[in-house]
């Protein structure tokens, strides 16, 4: 059970333990002390293109593409979060997406993926993986590691997993995958956007990349797109570092750079309050006669919950339930909320609320929504910050 704290937000055991971040303390979302004269020592690097350069530079900068010191900063930060050595900051979280299978993949490569992931990763897959390098993709029900074991061969080149997936918040067992993608020599990669470093580290399970789309949760406030690559392997580095600069040039902007810096200042503070909130959220919902079921890694009836207590330092702040209601009645419900806003995306500090079948997954034909698990009355709803009590009595 949770406990209440001020009266108002029910906030999970794990929200009020020191287990998060662990090894990484959560003091280093927040910058260390400046030296004057350090690149941290500027918020934000004056907005140029090129530097100039007589002879051999001494700060190590020509063009941005190639180098940003208020990148640099991001992805340094980024990398401690994340237990990594390196990190790659990318235009979008699709750009990193790219810029990852692009790195890793040749021509006649096997793929092993969740078939719970991201649609707009699907969707890449199709048309970059498949159609352009010449790649295939099986998808499995990760949830089942057997079934992960079993579609792996000596030919994948990539297993391709998140946890938790988006919208119907399922898991997949990272340290059992990680062995199994090893055994192989398969490079394995996690997206880890809905957990963030803060609440999930896959690289300590045996991911040899992690991939974030940094406009979610990362930045927290609705105003930049980013993505990240994270990794400990120098030869994968090497490679998405040139894909990013020369072949893709997806690279994030310094002002983009920027506001995601700031944004990590309060990610502790945010993703404790959407989780408190989501769990909230949660358990009324769980007990409303109109909802058939609900989905959420921190509730005792989610079918993978010690799962999750297993592998996350926190539960998140996204709640997917169904309505025992068609699609248009889903729609006209979510169509009257005042305190959600009814948007796709995810990860600001506002609330916001999601009808799949007609906005975020819209584009899959109803029979790959269907096979996917997406219902016509699924409502996805991101958790933002505000009060929770507000939250809740606006679904009443």
């Amino acid at each position: 059970m949770c406990v209440r704290l001020d009266g108002d937000i029910p906030v999970c055991p794990k929200t009020t333990t020191d287990s998060k971040l662990s090894s990484l303390d959560s003091t280093r979302t927040v910058p260390a002390r400046r030296r004057p004269g350090t690149s941290s020592h500027r918020s934000i690097s004056q907005p140029r293109t090129r530097w100039i350069s007589r002879g051999v530079s001494d700060h190590g900068y020509k063009y941005t593409r190639f180098g940003n010191p208020t990148r640099d900063v991001l992805e340094s930060r980024l990398a401690k979060l994340a237990g990594a050595e390196h990190a790659t900051a990318c235009a979008s979280g699709t750009a990193a997406i790219a810029t990852t299978c692009l790195a890793v993949l040749e021509p006649g490569d096997h793929v092993v993926a969740f078939d719970g992931i991201y649609g707009g990763t699907r969707l890449l897959f199709e048309d970059l993986v498949v159609d352009s390098i010449g790649a295939t993709v099986e998808y499995v029900d990760a949830t089942d590691t057997e079934a992960v074991a079993d579609a792996i061969a000596d030919d994948t080149a990539l297993v391709w997993m998140e946890s938790p997936t988006n919208p119907l918040l399922r898991l997949c067992d990272l340290a059992a995958i990680g062995e199994l993608a090893a055994a192989v020599d398969a490079s394995f990669v996690v997206d880890n956007t809905f957990s963030t470093p803060y609440l999930q580290r896959p690289l300590e399970f045996g991911a040899d990349v992690v991939v974030h789309s940094t406009t979610k949760y990362i930045n927290g406030h609705s105003d930049s797109m980013g993505g990240v690559v994270l990794t400990n392997d120098d030869v994968i580095e090497s490679e998405i570092d040139h894909v990013r600069a020369y072949d893709l040039g997806g690279t994030l902007s310094p002002f983009d750079c920027y506001l995601t810096l700031r944004g990590l200042r309060t990610l502790p503070l945010r993703m404790d309050r959407h989780e408190a909130n989501a769990y909230h959220i949660a358990e009324f919902l769980s007990d409303h006669p109109a909802v058939r079921r609900v989905r959420y890694p921190g509730h005792e009836a989610h079918p993978q919950h010690a799962l999750a207590e297993a592998q996350m330092d926190g539960f998140g702040g996204i709640v997917s339930f169904e309505l025992d209601a068609s699609g248009a009645e889903t729609r006209a419900v979510l169509e009257e909320l005042e305190v959600f806003t009814l948007a796709v995306s995810l990860g600001g500090t506002e609330s916001l609320v999601d009808h799949p079948a007609t906005m975020s997954a819209s584009y899959l034909s109803q029979a790959e929504r269907e096979a996917a698990g997406i219902s016509e009355s699924l409502v996805r709803i991101p958790v933002g910050i505000e009060r929770s009590d507000d939250l809740v009595a606006n679904l009443l």
